[in-house]
């Protein structure tokens, strides 16, 4: 597998080691330890292995991946693997796409505040979707929602918002039928707007009296009540942006969505342009722009790139992809069985549309052959065998 000519990676390690920028205070110990994995993805500090083909002794260097959920490159694989997990679920009907978005104000205090703001964001827009479907007046049915948690902008600036990927109709809720939505219509936006601003700042309230919002810098005042009251107040005067996107082509076209949009972090590697000691340059999308105008070319220093890279990091143990109402983990079997059969459609056979990659048995690039491992190397370590074809990065993590 080839390298591509330029990777997150490479603006990383040409900056210096990891543990400098730590020591100067530039990084956090996760954002370090983030960097650090980055950087270290597919080469010799993380081992490997040698194999070698059956039929033409072709042999070759495979490192292994860090397999970080922040790293660009070890994506991929990640995002067929879910995909193929998740195709089981799917239901033949209309898909909608729902994105619920915090005001600036609101993302200013989440960047001091990541667990217990982006996880309000989760919760209230999820209750907020499933409070409005369940409504007799819009749609009278319990509904499933895949949520999946964004922090960047196409310019990698800090914008939180959550997709959701929602079928067209739920459960009615008496159990009984499957109740569809009107034709290319979900819900209406609006009311899911005013539903979301006054949950979400309910939530904030109470988190802030219980003491587990932080204030640092200019919003260091927002740690007095009242003060905090305020800001507020403010808010509940702004309108708040719910969007929902027509409904996809089918269940193919969820997949395909989907597989681009649950595995991202900030800024893919095919993004990138070119880059220096000094600065980056990557494609982005201006959204406020229309047609051509909207695909630019942007150029940051390295710093502020690395910057606004890690400003994404997740706090640890976070979920960025969560499911609730009919799709919520503990009764999503049932629910879906149940969902199928009020459509009176069988489970799906035949071949997925997204299935898992073993790369851990490849096949010979010379000869199709039977590769096998015929050496495997620490961390850090020198393979004993010379390749005779390039060097290729694996997911198979013989640590």
């Amino acid at each position: 597998m080839l390298r591509p000519s330029l990777e997150v990676a490479d603006i990383f390690r040409g900056n210096g080691p990891a543990w400098r920028r730590a020591k100067a205070g530039h990084v956090s110990l996760s954002q370090l330890k983030v960097m650090s994995a980055i950087e270290n993805c597919r080469t010799a500090a993380l081992g490997g292995h040698v194999a070698r083909c059956e039929d033409c002794a072709h042999s070759q260097i495979s490192y292994n991946s860090c397999r970080n959920r922040h790293c660009p490159k070890c994506q991929g694989a990640a995002a067929k693997d879910w995909l193929a997990a998740r195709e089981a679920d799917l239901l033949p009907v209309p898909y909608y796409h729902v994105v619920f978005t915090l005001p600036a104000a609101v993302a200013d205090i989440a960047y001091q505040n990541k667990a217990v703001i982006y996880d309000l964001l989760f919760k209230a827009s999820a209750e907020t979707l499933i409070t409005i479907a369940a409504d007799p007046k819009h749609l009278g049915a319990r509904v499933g929602i895949t949520s999946v948690l964004h922090t960047w902008g196409s310019a990698m600036t800090h914008h939180p918002h959550v997709h959701m990927i929602v079928p067209g109709g739920g459960i009615s809720l008496d159990g009984k039928r499957w109740v569809a939505c009107r034709p290319s219509f979900f819900l209406p936006v609006r009311v899911l707007s005013r539903l979301f601003r006054r949950l979400f700042l309910e939530r904030l309230l109470a988190a802030h009296q219980a003491g587990r919002l932080k204030f640092f810098g200019d919003h260091t005042a927002l740690a007095d009540p009242q003060a905090f009251a305020a800001h507020l107040a403010r808010l509940r005067r702004t309108e708040w942006v719910v969007y929902a996107k027509r409904p996809f082509g089918g269940p193919q076209a969820v997949l395909a969505y989907l597989s681009r949009y649950t595995h991202r972090v900030a800024i893919a590697n095919s993004r990138l342009i070119a880059c220096d000691r000094s600065s980056v340059t990557f494609r982005w999308k201006d959204y406020r722009a229309e047609g051509r105008d909207r695909q630019k070319v942007m150029t940051l220093s390295t710093f502020e790139f690395i910057r606004r890279f890690l400003i994404h990091v997740l706090p640890q143990g976070f979920h960025r992809i969560r499911h609730y109402g009919l799709l919520a983990s503990g009764t999503r079997a049932d629910n879906v069985a149940r969902a199928r059969e009020l459509l009176a459609v069988s489970k799906p056979e035949g071949q997925p549309t997204a299935t898992a990659v073993d790369a851990s048995k490849p096949k010979c690039p010379c000869c199709g052959g039977r590769m096998i491992i015929i050496e495997v190397f620490e961390r850090g370590a020198t393979p004993r065998h010379r390749p005779t074809g390039p060097t290729i990065v694996s997911r198979l993590d013989t640590s």
